[in-house]
């Protein structure tokens, strides 16, 4: 039985030059590459929290 995984969809949309480096290993480790670019990810409990350490760089797209 295959259960249907709920997914989240994230857009980067502010550049992390000044940021700090966690951030941006955050934002690494989300599997971003470029500016304004969306991806897909699984509603996990560890994603959600690296999108809350983010706010100000990331948005979640409906």
């Amino acid at each position: 039985m295959a259960e249907t995984v709920s997914k989240i969809r994230i857009q980067y949309f502010r550049s992390m030059i000044q940021a700090p480096v966690k951030h941006k290993k955050v934002v690494k480790g989300l599997g971003f590459t470029r500016l304004n670019q969306i991806v897909e990810r699984e509603d996990t409990p560890s994603i959600r929290g690296m999108v809350k350490t983010i706010p100000h760089l990331v948005r979640i797209v409906d």
